[in-house]
């Protein structure tokens, strides 16, 4: 079975910005916010619903920190991974909506999976309240330096010439890297690709 390595090579692309990281609040909770006098007086948790050590793991950190120094209570990153966001996301919607709880979301949880699945147990439009956007982040393609491929074009070629023996990693169902796996694969040229779903990789 092919293995990650964490040593790998950009191939030359186009970077296209399409990670928005967003905070988001209960729907219910932002008027109890606004007729509060002395808001926050307690602790707040921010969830992320993704683990740690990725982009969102990184601006929940720093964005926490800054909160934290500015509104002179502690925020607690609560990290809450798992079915690309909607465990957390479902685990944030029935939080009690005190203000209290804040999520830290992307893409995938509110346009990808809508769209991706049928039902959700949630709704991104009805249960949520954007409040900012905190940061966008560009998408790459990388590769093991070992892969005879220099470029996009260089990876199709080899793609279509050894059908079905390329591996292409991702996060899962649902996130930025799958998607774009997708997208990939519906390029003109045909290729052949086998879907793994732990670290990203190409082998």
């Amino acid at each position: 079975m092919p293995t990650y390595t964490p040593h790998l090579r950009r191939i030359r692309m186009p970077r296209i910005r399409t990670t928005g990281s967003l905070l988001m609040l209960l729907t219910l909770g932002t008027s109890a916010v606004a007729a509060a006098e002395a808001y926050p007086s307690k602790p707040i948790r921010m969830i992320v619903p993704f683990s740690p050590g990725g982009t969102s793991d990184t601006l929940a950190r720093i964005l926490g920190q800054k909160m934290t120094e500015q509104w002179g209570q502690q925020i607690v990153v609560d990290f809450r991974p798992g079915a690309s966001g909607i465990i957390g996301t479902e685990i944030a919607m029935r939080a009690a909506a005190d203000g209290y709880t804040l999520m830290h979301g992307n893409l995938a949880q509110y346009a990808i999976n809508p769209s991706l699945y049928g039902k959700l147990p949630y709704d991104t439009l009805r249960d949520f309240v954007p409040l900012s956007l905190i940061a966008t982040a560009p998408q790459l393609l990388v590769v093991n330096p070992s892969l005879a491929a220099k470029d996009v074009r260089g990876l199709m070629e080899l793609a279509k010439a050894s059908p079905g023996k390329l591996n292409f990693g991702s996060g899962g169902s649902g996130t930025l890297a799958y998607v774009g796996g997708e997208l990939f694969k519906s390029r003109p040229a045909p290729t052949s690709f086998t879907f793994r779903t732990k670290a990203l990789f190409w082998h």
